[in-house]
């Protein structure tokens, strides 16, 4: 029996950007507590204040915004977006040559939940 597709447009992505004040030790520490908090909950960093993680449906989104609520810095401002599928493998990914040479890209290995889509 074959597998059936989901539609792009119902699985999705929840995008997760943030300022955090690092001036103090103090800061510096609730900061990474921040980030570290998002890597255990299957976030992976996108870029050093975007993290990403693959979502089958808003109730699943919802689930994890509620606990990012619990977690973030008082003095934290987090905006979080929910991308479908369709939305997300329509975006794109532009460095400059300059960038690019002095960053070599990395060979992330995917998380198992984001292999299957």
């Amino acid at each position: 029996m074959p597998k059936e597709k989901l539609s792009p447009y119902r699985m999705g992505w929840m995008l997760v950007m943030f300022d955090l004040p690092v001036l103090t030790k103090a800061q510096r520490r609730t900061a990474t507590e921040f980030r570290n908090a998002l890597l255990e909950d299957g976030f992976f960093m996108v870029q050093f204040s975007v993290y990403t993680r693959a979502c089958p449906d808003v109730d699943r989104m919802e689930k994890h915004a509620q606990r990012l609520q619990k977690i973030v810095p008082e003095a934290g401002n987090v905006r979080v977006l929910f991308l479908t599928d369709a939305q997300w493998t329509r975006g794109l990914c532009l460095g400059g040559g300059n960038y690019e040479r002095n960053h070599p890209p990395d060979r992330i290995e995917m998380p198992q939940q984001i292999e299957f889509w």
